[in-house]
């Protein structure tokens, strides 16, 4: 089996390399009430348990009404 050739890990720096250009990072700053703020940090989180705590919540009242409508359920 032949020696495998070293892989090259230096830049190449000569006539033809290629320029890289600078890249650029735009930062903005916002100024936020507390709430907002830990509304923008949790909202991956927060957002998902909200709206599966709606629907647990439908899900109930409607099983709620259902089952007044049968009688078993009554006020």
């Amino acid at each position: 089996m032949a020696k495998q050739k070293k892989k090259r890990n230096k830049q190449y720096t000569g006539a033809n390399a290629s320029i890289k250009q600078p890249s650029v990072t735009k930062l903005t700053a916002a100024n936020r009430s507390w709430a907002a703020q830990w509304w923008f940090e949790k909202k991956k989180f927060a957002k998902p348990a909200l709206i599966a705590g709606g629907v647990a919540v439908i899900i109930v009242w409607l099983v709620i009404e259902l089952l007044r409508a049968l009688g078993i359920f009554g006020r």
